[in-house]
């Protein structure tokens, strides 16, 4: 009985995280990427300010219902298939934390009106980097997520 609701949750919360990613990968990413650095450092600041705490909370806490499912879920297919939806959202989760958001906080502290510091160094090739194996890494846990709903 609490199989089905736990089910829609983490299939809403993989769903969510996936699209929201996939967005700014297709849309936002290829922006930032033809735009003059000051111009970047100004919307890469404009467009950062309001994914914390949302976009964490919905990926951790789809996380933890994963987690919860990995017990409760009938069948060893269903068990595993949540448990490793879990670690791959885990995962995208943690490329956020150690590796896009130091990127962000950097670009955060810069002031585009002063000017670019000498030998700034353009973090968005990295930054888009992380950005796609974190993405591709939701996009598994979204589709074994729903492998888990079905069987």
């Amino acid at each position: 009985m609490l199989i089905e609701p736990l089910t829609v949750v983490a299939l809403l919360g993989s769903g969510t995280t996936t699209g929201v990613l996939f967005g700014v990968a297709v849309s936002v990413v290829p922006a930032l990427r033809d735009m003059t650095p000051d111009r970047y450092v100004e919307a890469h600041q404009l467009l950062g300010r309001n994914w914390d705490p949302l976009m964490p909370i919905i990926v951790l806490g789809t996380t933890g219902v994963d987690v919860l499912l990995s017990f409760l879920a009938d069948g060893a297919v269903a068990r595993l298939s949540f448990g490793c939806a879990a670690a791959l959202l885990f995962a995208s989760s943690m490329v956020s934390h150690l590796l896009n958001v130091p990127i962000n906080r950097k670009v955060k502290a810069l002031d585009p009106a002063a000017g670019l510091p000498p030998g700034w160094q353009d973090p968005r090739p990295a930054w888009s980097r992380w950005h796609r194996l974190r993405t591709a890494l939701a996009a598994a846990a979204f589709a074994v997520t729903a492998l888990a709903a079905v069987v």
